[in-house]
C-alpha cells in the first residue's frame, strides 16, 4: 500500500525523536516487575483466587506488550522504518491491540469485583469459583481476539513519501477500509464503555462505604484503592490516546484541508502510545494491592532471602481475595 491513500503526508519527527527512549525506559521497568509476578503466580502462590485467576490473565495480556515493543522500539530507532515486513507488522500491531483491550477487560473485571465484594458483599457473584473465573477470563479473551482477529487481515504496511515503510494501524486515510473503521470503533468504546463503568463502581464504593460507616476499615481502604487505582492507571494510560486521537478525526472532518493541524495531533496521538504502554509497568502495583496472595507471597520471598523482615497480612483481612 503506498501513500496516495492517505488524507495528509505522515511527519512524525517529534515521534522518533522522543518516544524511543521512553519506550525502552518501560520495558526496563515492565520487564522485570512482570517477571517476578509471573514467577509469583505460577510456582510461589498457595491457593488460587477467582482474583488471581484474573490478575494472571491481566499478566499475559502485559507480556503481549513486551514481546512486541522492542520491534516498535527499533522501527522507531530507524526513523519509523519497518524492516520485519508485512506480515510481522499485521501480528505485531495485532499483538499491541490485544493488550491494550485485554488489559483494559482484566482491569474492569477486578475492578467490578472490588465493587461486589464491598457493596454488595452477600450477592452470589462474590461466590464464583476458580472453574467459573476461568470461564469469565476465557469468554474475555474470545470477545478480544474476535474484534482483534481483522487487523491480521488488512494490509497495515505503507510507503512513505520518502520510501518508509510505516507500520501504523492508525492513519489518515482518504476512505478507511472497513477493518480500519471497526479498528477506530473498538479503540473508542473499549475505553468509554469500561471508564464510565469503574466511575460508577468508585463513586458508588465511596458513597456507600461512607454511608455505612465502614470507610476506616483496613480491608475496605484497600477496596478503595483498589478501583481508585485502576481508574488512575486507564486515565494516565488511555485517555491521551483518546483525546488526541478524537481531536485528530474532528480535524479531518471540519477542517480536510488543513494537514498541519492535523499533523500536530496527529504527532501527538502517536507520543500518547507511550501513555498507553505505561500500563505494563503500572499492572504490577495493581497485583500487590489487589491481591492479599500476592502480597504475601512477595513478602515471604523477601523474607526468605533474610535481608529484612516483612509482617504478612492477616488471612481474611482482605476483601480482595475473599
Amino acid at each position: 500500500m503506498d501513500n496516495s491513500s492517505l488524507h495528509c503526508p505522515s511527519v512524525h519527527n517529534l515521534t522518533v525523536e522522543v518516544l524511543p527512549p521512553v519506550l525502552i525506559l518501560e520495558f526496563i521497568l515492565g520487564l522485570p516487575g512482570n517477571l517476578v509476578a509471573l514467577w509469583i503466580f505460577s510456582c510461589r502462590m498457595q491457593r488460587c483466587t477467582s482474583n488471581t485467576m484474573y490478575l494472571l490473565n491481566l499478566l499475559i495480556a502485559d507480556f503481549l506488550l513486551l514481546v512486541s515493543l522492542p520491534f516498535r522500539i527499533d522501527s522507531l530507532m530507524r526513523g519509523e522504518n519497518w524492516v520485519f515486513g508485512d506480515a510481522w507488522c499485521r501480528i505485531n500491531l495485532f499483538m499491541l491491540a490485544v493488550n491494550r483491550s485485554a488489559s483494559i477487560g482484566f482491569m474492569t473485571i477486578v475492578a467490578v469485583d472490588r465493587y461486589f465484594k464491598v457493596v454488595h458483599p452477600h450477592h452470589r457473584v462474590n461466590r464464583i469459583t476458580t472453574v467459573q473465573a476461568g470461564i469469565l477470563c476465557g469468554m474475555t479473551w474470545a470477545v478480544v481476539l474476535a474484534l482483534r482477529l481483522p487487523l491480521l487481515a488488512e494490509p497495515l504496511l505503507q510507503l512513505s513519501r520518502d520510501n518508509v515503510s510505516l507500520c501504523r494501524s492508525f492513519n489518515s486515510y482518504s476512505d478507511p477500509p472497513p477493518i480500519i473503521r471497526l479498528h477506530n470503533a473498538v479503540y473508542v468504546l473499549e475505553f468509554f464503555l469500561p471508564f464510565l463503568l469503574l466511575i460508577f463502581c468508585s463513586m458508588r464504593i465511596i458513597y456507600i462505604l461512607r454511608h455505612r460507616q465502614l470507610d476506616k476499615k483496613q480491608q475496605v481502604k484497600r477496596a478503595i484503592q483498589v478501583v481508585l487505582l485502576i481508574v488512575a492507571v486507564f486515565t494516565i494510560c488511555f485517555l491521551p490516546g483518546i483525546a488526541t486521537g478524537i481531536t485528530a478525526l474532528f480535524i479531518k472532518k471540519l477542517r480536510p484541508h488543513d494537514c498541519a493541524s492535523y499533523q500536530m495531533a496527529s504527532q501527538l496521538f502517536s507520543f500518547s502510545i507511550g501513555f498507553t504502554y505505561l500500563n505494563s509497568t503500572l499492572d504490577p502495583i495493581i497485583y500487590c494491592l489487589s491481591s492479599s496472595t500476592f502480597r504475601n507471597t512477595l513478602k515471604r520471598s523477601f523474607n526468605a532471602m533474610g535481608i529484612f523482615h516483612m509482617q504478612l497480612s492477616r488471612r481474611g483481612s482482605e476483601v480482595s481475595d475473599q
